[in-house]
Protein backbone atom coordinates (compact mmCIF):
# COMPACT_ATOMS: atom_id res chain seq x y z
CA UNK A 1 0.00 0.00 0.00
CA UNK A 2 1.55 3.48 -1.11
CA UNK A 3 1.81 5.79 1.91
CA UNK A 4 0.64 9.10 1.17
CA UNK A 5 3.23 11.63 1.40
CA UNK A 6 2.37 14.07 3.18
CA UNK A 7 1.36 11.96 6.27
CA UNK A 8 4.70 10.39 5.84
CA UNK A 9 6.31 14.03 5.84
CA UNK A 10 4.50 15.20 8.72
CA UNK A 11 5.25 11.53 10.82
CA UNK A 12 9.05 11.62 9.97
CA UNK A 13 9.21 15.93 11.22
CA UNK A 14 7.36 15.18 14.43
CA UNK A 15 9.19 12.32 15.08
CA UNK A 16 12.57 14.50 14.68
CA UNK A 17 11.09 17.20 16.96
CA UNK A 18 10.08 14.72 19.66
CA UNK A 19 13.71 13.42 19.24
CA UNK A 20 15.32 17.07 19.31
CA UNK A 21 13.07 17.76 22.77
CA UNK A 22 14.12 14.81 24.16
CA UNK A 23 17.66 16.04 24.55
CA UNK A 24 19.35 13.89 21.98
CA UNK A 25 22.28 14.72 20.24
CA UNK A 26 21.12 16.86 16.72
CA UNK A 27 23.22 14.40 14.43
CA UNK A 28 22.46 11.51 16.05
CA UNK A 29 18.56 12.41 15.32
CA UNK A 30 19.09 13.09 11.84
CA UNK A 31 21.74 9.94 11.39
CA UNK A 32 19.01 7.54 13.12
CA UNK A 33 16.00 8.50 11.18
CA UNK A 34 18.19 8.82 7.77
CA UNK A 35 19.61 5.33 8.27
CA UNK A 36 15.95 3.79 9.45
CA UNK A 37 14.45 5.73 6.64
CA UNK A 38 16.17 4.31 4.12
CA UNK A 39 16.38 1.06 5.48
CA UNK A 40 12.30 0.86 5.84
CA UNK A 41 11.47 3.27 2.18
CA UNK A 42 15.04 1.56 0.41
CA UNK A 43 16.05 -2.01 2.05
CA UNK A 44 19.18 -2.62 3.74
CA UNK A 45 21.27 -2.30 0.42
CA UNK A 46 20.34 1.60 0.51
CA UNK A 47 22.47 2.12 3.61
CA UNK A 48 25.15 2.44 0.87
CA UNK A 49 23.86 5.55 0.37
CA UNK A 50 24.70 7.33 3.32
CA UNK A 51 28.31 6.67 2.46
CA UNK A 52 28.05 8.51 -0.40
CA UNK A 53 26.88 11.11 1.08
CA UNK A 54 29.16 11.24 3.66
CA UNK A 55 32.25 11.40 0.80
CA UNK A 56 29.98 13.88 -1.46
CA UNK A 57 29.74 16.09 1.72
CA UNK A 58 33.60 15.85 3.00
CA UNK A 59 35.11 16.64 -0.09
CA UNK A 60 32.87 19.69 -1.05
CA UNK A 61 34.92 22.63 -2.29
CA UNK A 62 32.37 25.16 -0.44
CA UNK A 63 32.84 23.41 2.72
CA UNK A 64 36.82 23.67 2.46
CA UNK A 65 36.69 27.06 3.62
CA UNK A 66 35.09 25.94 7.06
CA UNK A 67 38.21 24.16 8.42
CA UNK A 68 40.27 27.37 7.75
CA UNK A 69 37.76 30.23 8.97
CA UNK A 70 38.20 28.06 12.07
CA UNK A 71 41.33 27.60 12.72
CA UNK A 72 41.21 31.60 12.27
CA UNK A 73 39.22 31.70 14.67
CA UNK A 74 40.97 29.91 17.32
CA UNK A 75 44.66 31.96 16.50
CA UNK A 76 42.47 34.69 17.22
CA UNK A 77 41.40 33.57 20.76
CA UNK A 78 45.15 32.91 21.65
CA UNK A 79 47.01 35.77 20.00
CA UNK A 80 46.60 38.49 22.48
CA UNK A 81 44.94 40.73 19.74
CA UNK A 82 41.57 40.67 21.51
CA UNK A 83 43.63 42.48 24.83
CA UNK A 84 45.68 44.87 22.61
CA UNK A 85 42.41 46.15 20.62
CA UNK A 86 40.74 46.46 24.15
CA UNK A 87 43.60 48.44 25.25
CA UNK A 88 43.11 50.61 22.42
CA UNK A 89 39.26 51.02 22.53
CA UNK A 90 40.23 51.93 26.71
CA UNK A 91 42.38 54.55 25.85
CA UNK A 92 40.30 56.27 22.79
CA UNK A 93 36.79 55.85 24.33
CA UNK A 94 36.59 55.54 28.29
CA UNK A 95 36.24 59.34 28.95
CA UNK A 96 33.03 58.99 27.06
CA UNK A 97 29.79 58.14 28.97
CA UNK A 98 29.44 54.35 28.35
CA UNK A 99 32.16 54.54 26.28
CA UNK A 100 33.66 51.49 27.74
CA UNK A 101 30.94 49.95 26.35
CA UNK A 102 30.65 51.21 23.31
CA UNK A 103 33.91 50.34 22.50
CA UNK A 104 33.34 46.86 23.10
CA UNK A 105 30.71 46.69 20.52
CA UNK A 106 33.15 48.49 18.19
CA UNK A 107 36.23 45.67 18.86
CA UNK A 108 33.38 43.25 18.70
CA UNK A 109 33.11 44.61 15.15
CA UNK A 110 36.52 44.40 14.74
CA UNK A 111 37.02 40.83 16.27
CA UNK A 112 33.93 39.44 14.38
CA UNK A 113 35.02 40.70 10.84
CA UNK A 114 38.50 38.67 11.54
CA UNK A 115 37.19 35.47 12.60
CA UNK A 116 33.34 35.20 12.32
CA UNK A 117 32.92 33.15 15.01
CA UNK A 118 30.12 34.72 17.75
CA UNK A 119 31.93 32.43 20.50
CA UNK A 120 35.29 34.06 19.62
CA UNK A 121 33.94 37.62 19.83
CA UNK A 122 32.42 36.94 23.32
CA UNK A 123 34.82 34.69 25.08
CA UNK A 124 37.80 37.50 24.13
CA UNK A 125 35.20 40.62 25.17
CA UNK A 126 34.13 38.69 28.02
CA UNK A 127 37.42 37.76 29.46
CA UNK A 128 38.85 41.36 28.93
CA UNK A 129 36.06 43.36 29.56
CA UNK A 130 33.31 42.15 32.44
CA UNK A 131 36.14 43.01 35.17
CA UNK A 132 37.28 46.29 33.56
CA UNK A 133 34.03 47.61 33.11
CA UNK A 134 32.65 46.60 36.60
CA UNK A 135 35.80 47.96 38.51
CA UNK A 136 35.15 51.19 36.58
CA UNK A 137 31.58 51.44 38.13
CA UNK A 138 29.52 49.42 35.38
CA UNK A 139 25.83 48.91 35.75
CA UNK A 140 25.99 45.17 35.34
CA UNK A 141 22.73 45.23 33.22
CA UNK A 142 24.98 47.00 30.47
CA UNK A 143 27.81 44.83 30.63
CA UNK A 144 25.69 41.81 30.67
CA UNK A 145 23.95 42.46 27.26
CA UNK A 146 26.74 44.49 25.50
CA UNK A 147 28.95 42.18 25.58
CA UNK A 148 27.08 38.60 23.81
CA UNK A 149 25.12 41.29 21.28
CA UNK A 150 28.57 42.59 20.15
CA UNK A 151 29.98 38.86 20.02
CA UNK A 152 26.51 37.69 17.89
CA UNK A 153 27.92 39.87 15.49
CA UNK A 154 30.39 37.63 14.27
CA UNK A 155 28.19 34.96 11.70
CA UNK A 156 27.16 38.40 10.46
CA UNK A 157 30.08 40.58 9.52
CA UNK A 158 32.12 38.53 6.59
CA UNK A 159 33.75 35.98 6.78
CA UNK A 160 31.23 34.18 8.61
CA UNK A 161 30.72 30.30 8.96
CA UNK A 162 27.53 30.53 9.10
CA UNK A 163 27.17 32.19 5.64
CA UNK A 164 29.53 29.86 4.09
CA UNK A 165 27.05 26.93 5.30
CA UNK A 166 23.67 28.93 4.29
CA UNK A 167 25.55 29.99 1.21
CA UNK A 168 26.64 25.90 0.24
CA UNK A 169 23.13 24.38 1.41
CA UNK A 170 21.33 27.21 -1.84
CA UNK A 171 24.33 27.06 -4.16
CA UNK A 172 24.26 30.98 -3.90
CA UNK A 173 27.83 32.78 -3.99
CA UNK A 174 29.79 32.77 -0.73
CA UNK A 175 31.62 35.44 -2.10
CA UNK A 176 27.91 37.54 -2.89
CA UNK A 177 26.65 36.67 0.61
CA UNK A 178 29.45 37.47 2.78
CA UNK A 179 29.28 40.92 1.25
CA UNK A 180 25.74 41.29 1.87
CA UNK A 181 26.55 41.29 5.42
CA UNK A 182 28.36 44.36 5.68
CA UNK A 183 25.84 46.76 5.78
CA UNK A 184 23.35 45.02 8.23
CA UNK A 185 26.37 44.26 10.20
CA UNK A 186 27.25 47.74 10.36
CA UNK A 187 23.61 48.69 10.96
CA UNK A 188 23.89 46.42 14.13
CA UNK A 189 26.74 47.63 15.60
CA UNK A 190 25.62 51.14 15.03
CA UNK A 191 22.08 50.94 16.58
CA UNK A 192 23.91 48.65 19.54
CA UNK A 193 26.16 51.80 19.99
CA UNK A 194 23.54 54.44 20.14
CA UNK A 195 21.36 52.87 22.16
CA UNK A 196 24.59 52.62 24.82
CA UNK A 197 24.72 56.26 24.08
CA UNK A 198 20.91 57.09 24.46
CA UNK A 199 20.86 54.84 28.06
CA UNK A 200 23.93 56.16 29.22
CA UNK A 201 23.55 60.11 28.38
CA UNK A 202 19.57 59.58 30.36
CA UNK A 203 21.53 57.53 33.14
CA UNK A 204 25.58 58.21 33.78
CA UNK A 205 25.50 55.53 36.37
CA UNK A 206 24.79 53.14 33.56
CA UNK A 207 28.26 53.55 31.91
CA UNK A 208 30.24 56.29 33.94
CA UNK A 209 33.29 57.98 32.13
CA UNK A 210 36.58 57.50 34.22
CA UNK A 211 37.74 60.48 36.08
CA UNK A 212 40.01 63.03 33.74
CA UNK A 213 43.22 62.09 36.11
CA UNK A 214 43.08 58.50 34.92
CA UNK A 215 42.85 59.47 31.29
CA UNK A 216 46.11 58.98 28.86
CA UNK A 217 47.20 61.52 26.73
CA UNK A 218 47.08 62.54 22.67
CA UNK A 219 49.93 60.92 21.83
CA UNK A 220 49.40 57.52 23.92
CA UNK A 221 45.95 57.03 22.10
CA UNK A 222 47.63 57.76 18.84
CA UNK A 223 50.15 55.09 19.56
CA UNK A 224 47.67 52.51 20.61
CA UNK A 225 45.89 52.92 17.21
CA UNK A 226 49.41 50.61 16.01
CA UNK A 227 47.26 47.88 17.34
CA UNK A 228 44.52 48.20 15.28
CA UNK A 229 46.69 48.10 11.77
CA UNK A 230 47.17 44.09 11.37
CA UNK A 231 43.28 43.39 12.18
CA UNK A 232 42.05 46.14 9.80
CA UNK A 233 44.50 44.91 7.37
CA UNK A 234 43.63 41.36 7.25
CA UNK A 235 40.36 42.14 6.75
CA UNK A 236 40.79 44.29 4.15
CA UNK A 237 42.51 41.99 2.37
CA UNK A 238 40.14 39.01 2.65
CA UNK A 239 37.69 41.52 1.11
CA UNK A 240 39.48 42.80 -1.79
CA UNK A 241 40.88 38.86 -2.50
CA UNK A 242 36.96 38.03 -3.09
CA UNK A 243 35.96 41.85 -4.59
CA UNK A 244 38.50 41.41 -7.29
CA UNK A 245 38.20 37.69 -7.75
CA UNK A 246 42.06 36.84 -6.92
CA UNK A 247 40.74 34.20 -4.51
CA UNK A 248 37.70 31.95 -3.65
CA UNK A 249 36.50 31.98 -0.28
CA UNK A 250 38.14 29.05 0.38
CA UNK A 251 40.98 30.56 -0.40
CA UNK A 252 40.58 33.69 1.28
CA UNK A 253 40.15 31.58 4.54
CA UNK A 254 43.50 30.27 3.96
CA UNK A 255 44.70 33.76 3.85
CA UNK A 256 42.82 34.52 6.59
CA UNK A 257 44.35 31.63 8.80
CA UNK A 258 47.64 32.72 8.01
CA UNK A 259 47.34 36.29 8.51
CA UNK A 260 45.99 35.02 12.17
CA UNK A 261 49.37 33.14 12.26
CA UNK A 262 51.16 36.60 11.63
CA UNK A 263 49.38 38.32 13.95
CA UNK A 264 49.93 35.73 16.89
CA UNK A 265 53.85 35.64 15.84
CA UNK A 266 54.14 39.43 15.48
CA UNK A 267 52.23 39.89 18.97
CA UNK A 268 54.72 37.45 20.33
CA UNK A 269 52.08 34.80 21.51
CA UNK A 270 53.07 32.31 18.52
CA UNK A 271 54.35 29.02 20.43
CA UNK A 272 53.77 25.27 20.28
CA UNK A 273 51.20 25.05 23.81
CA UNK A 274 49.32 28.27 21.52
CA UNK A 275 49.18 26.47 18.41
CA UNK A 276 47.97 23.14 19.94
CA UNK A 277 44.95 24.69 22.08
CA UNK A 278 43.61 26.39 18.65
CA UNK A 279 44.57 23.66 16.63
CA UNK A 280 42.64 21.19 19.01
CA UNK A 281 39.83 23.42 19.20
CA UNK A 282 39.62 24.26 15.64
CA UNK A 283 39.27 20.47 15.25
CA UNK A 284 36.63 19.91 17.28
CA UNK A 285 34.46 22.56 16.08
CA UNK A 286 35.31 21.48 12.86
CA UNK A 287 34.12 17.25 13.29
CA UNK A 288 30.96 19.23 14.92
CA UNK A 289 29.82 21.01 12.03
CA UNK A 290 31.20 18.27 9.65
CA UNK A 291 28.58 15.61 11.61
CA UNK A 292 25.86 18.15 11.22
CA UNK A 293 26.54 19.06 7.41
CA UNK A 294 26.95 15.01 6.85
CA UNK A 295 23.87 14.25 8.84
CA UNK A 296 22.23 16.79 7.64
CA UNK A 297 22.95 16.04 4.11
CA UNK A 298 22.16 12.39 4.49
CA UNK A 299 18.68 13.55 6.05
CA UNK A 300 17.63 15.78 3.31
CA UNK A 301 17.99 12.57 1.01
CA UNK A 302 15.86 11.04 3.05
CA UNK A 303 13.25 14.01 2.77
CA UNK A 304 13.51 14.06 -1.10
CA UNK A 305 12.80 10.48 -1.07
CA UNK A 306 9.59 10.19 0.69
CA UNK A 307 8.80 14.11 -1.16
CA UNK A 308 9.17 16.26 1.63
CA UNK A 309 9.70 19.27 -0.15
CA UNK A 310 7.67 18.44 -3.22
CA UNK A 311 4.98 17.98 -0.50
CA UNK A 312 5.58 21.33 0.87
CA UNK A 313 6.10 23.45 -2.29
CA UNK A 314 2.90 22.24 -3.82
CA UNK A 315 1.28 22.81 -0.19
CA UNK A 316 2.46 26.36 -0.01
CA UNK A 317 1.78 27.11 -3.74
CA UNK A 318 -1.47 26.01 -3.53
CA UNK A 319 -2.76 28.06 -0.32
CA UNK A 320 -4.88 30.76 -0.79
CA UNK A 321 -1.97 33.45 0.65
CA UNK A 322 -0.16 36.28 -0.99
CA UNK A 323 3.73 35.08 -1.26
CA UNK A 324 4.30 37.87 1.05
CA UNK A 325 2.64 36.20 4.15
CA UNK A 326 4.41 32.82 3.32
CA UNK A 327 7.70 34.03 3.15
CA UNK A 328 6.60 36.28 7.10
CA UNK A 329 5.77 32.49 7.97
CA UNK A 330 8.41 31.06 6.99
CA UNK A 331 10.68 33.75 8.89
CA UNK A 332 8.71 33.91 11.93
CA UNK A 333 8.66 29.81 12.32
CA UNK A 334 12.92 30.31 11.68
CA UNK A 335 12.95 32.48 14.76
CA UNK A 336 10.48 30.21 17.12
CA UNK A 337 13.19 27.51 15.67
CA UNK A 338 16.24 29.81 16.76
CA UNK A 339 15.36 30.09 20.58
CA UNK A 340 15.49 26.16 21.53
CA UNK A 341 17.81 24.78 18.44
CA UNK A 342 21.83 26.55 17.14
CA UNK A 343 21.65 28.10 13.79
CA UNK A 344 23.43 25.56 11.90
CA UNK A 345 20.90 22.33 12.29
CA UNK A 346 18.24 24.84 11.98
CA UNK A 347 20.30 25.94 7.81
CA UNK A 348 20.67 22.41 7.31
CA UNK A 349 17.27 21.05 8.18
CA UNK A 350 15.18 23.45 6.87
CA UNK A 351 16.79 25.38 4.63
CA UNK A 352 16.83 22.23 1.43
CA UNK A 353 13.01 22.30 2.57
CA UNK A 354 12.06 26.38 2.50
CA UNK A 355 14.56 27.77 0.08
CA UNK A 356 12.90 26.03 -3.27
CA UNK A 357 9.64 27.29 -2.20
CA UNK A 358 10.93 30.76 -1.93
CA UNK A 359 12.59 30.72 -5.38
CA UNK A 360 8.99 29.09 -6.72
CA UNK A 361 7.51 32.06 -5.03
CA UNK A 362 9.74 34.72 -7.02
CA UNK A 363 12.04 36.32 -4.15
CA UNK A 364 15.50 36.87 -4.77
CA UNK A 365 18.01 34.32 -3.31
CA UNK A 366 20.73 36.48 -2.24
CA UNK A 367 18.13 38.96 -0.68
CA UNK A 368 16.64 35.62 1.32
CA UNK A 369 19.85 33.74 2.54
CA UNK A 370 20.54 36.90 3.80
CA UNK A 371 17.20 37.84 6.09
CA UNK A 372 17.87 33.78 6.98
CA UNK A 373 20.97 34.49 7.80
CA UNK A 374 19.84 37.34 10.10
CA UNK A 375 17.01 35.18 11.19
CA UNK A 376 19.45 32.80 12.68
CA UNK A 377 21.54 35.18 14.33
CA UNK A 378 18.75 36.58 16.09
CA UNK A 379 17.84 32.99 17.49
CA UNK A 380 21.63 33.13 18.76
CA UNK A 381 21.05 35.87 21.30
CA UNK A 382 17.03 34.89 22.03
CA UNK A 383 15.95 33.09 25.18
CA UNK A 384 15.79 30.34 26.47
CA UNK A 385 19.17 28.86 24.45
CA UNK A 386 20.71 31.53 22.46
CA UNK A 387 24.22 30.09 21.97
CA UNK A 388 26.05 33.35 22.67
CA UNK A 389 24.81 33.69 25.99
CA UNK A 390 25.41 30.59 27.05
CA UNK A 391 28.92 31.62 25.52
CA UNK A 392 28.76 34.51 27.87
CA UNK A 393 27.68 32.32 30.74
CA UNK A 394 30.06 30.15 30.55
CA UNK A 395 33.16 32.70 31.55
CA UNK A 396 31.42 31.54 34.99
CA UNK A 397 31.46 34.76 36.51
CA UNK A 398 30.17 34.61 40.47
CA UNK A 399 27.88 37.24 39.95
CA UNK A 400 25.72 36.69 36.58
CA UNK A 401 22.76 34.53 36.36
CA UNK A 402 21.23 33.43 33.11
CA UNK A 403 17.95 35.66 34.42
CA UNK A 404 20.42 38.57 34.34
CA UNK A 405 21.75 37.98 31.02
CA UNK A 406 18.51 37.60 29.17
CA UNK A 407 16.90 40.58 30.71
CA UNK A 408 19.67 42.75 29.48
CA UNK A 409 20.07 41.12 26.27
CA UNK A 410 16.37 42.27 25.23
CA UNK A 411 16.82 45.22 23.75
CA UNK A 412 19.84 44.30 21.68
CA UNK A 413 17.59 41.50 20.45
CA UNK A 414 14.53 44.31 19.62
CA UNK A 415 17.54 46.33 17.82
CA UNK A 416 18.79 42.97 15.51
CA UNK A 417 14.92 42.25 14.48
CA UNK A 418 14.86 46.09 13.84
CA UNK A 419 17.49 45.45 11.69
CA UNK A 420 15.83 42.42 10.06
CA UNK A 421 12.56 44.44 9.30
CA UNK A 422 14.82 47.11 7.63
CA UNK A 423 16.41 44.40 5.37
CA UNK A 424 12.89 43.28 4.52
CA UNK A 425 11.36 46.68 3.64
CA UNK A 426 14.43 47.99 2.28
CA UNK A 427 15.85 44.77 0.55
CA UNK A 428 19.14 46.92 -1.01
CA UNK A 429 20.03 47.11 2.09
CA UNK A 430 21.50 43.23 1.61
CA UNK A 431 21.77 43.27 -2.04
CA UNK A 432 23.03 46.51 -3.44
CA UNK A 433 26.46 45.80 -2.39
CA UNK A 434 27.29 42.92 -3.45
CA UNK A 435 25.66 43.00 -6.34
CA UNK A 436 28.05 46.48 -7.00
CA UNK A 437 30.82 44.59 -6.33
CA UNK A 438 30.57 41.35 -7.50
CA UNK A 439 28.84 40.46 -10.89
Amino acid sequence: MEIDPGLLSLAVIGIMILMLISGMAVSFVLLTLSAIGFWILRGVDSLDSLALVTFSYLTKDTFLALPTFIFMATVLEVSGIGARLYDMMYKWMAGLKGGLAMGSIAISTIIAAMSGSSATATVILGTLGYPEMRKRGYDKKMIVGCIPAGGNLGPLIPPSVTMIIVASITTVSIGKLFIAGVIPGLMASFGFMLYISIRCWINPKMGPPIPKEDRVSWKEKLKSLNYTGLPIALILLQLILIYLGIATPSEVGGVGAFGALVCAALYKNLNLKNLEIAGIKALRITCMLMWLLVTGGAFSQLLGIIGVQGFISKFVMELPLSPWVILMTIFILIFILGMFIDAAPIAIIFLPVFYPVVVKLGFDPLWFNIVFTLDLIIGLISPPFGMTLFYFKGLNFPDVNMREIYMAILPYLLIMIAVMVLVIIFPGLGTWLPNKMIQ
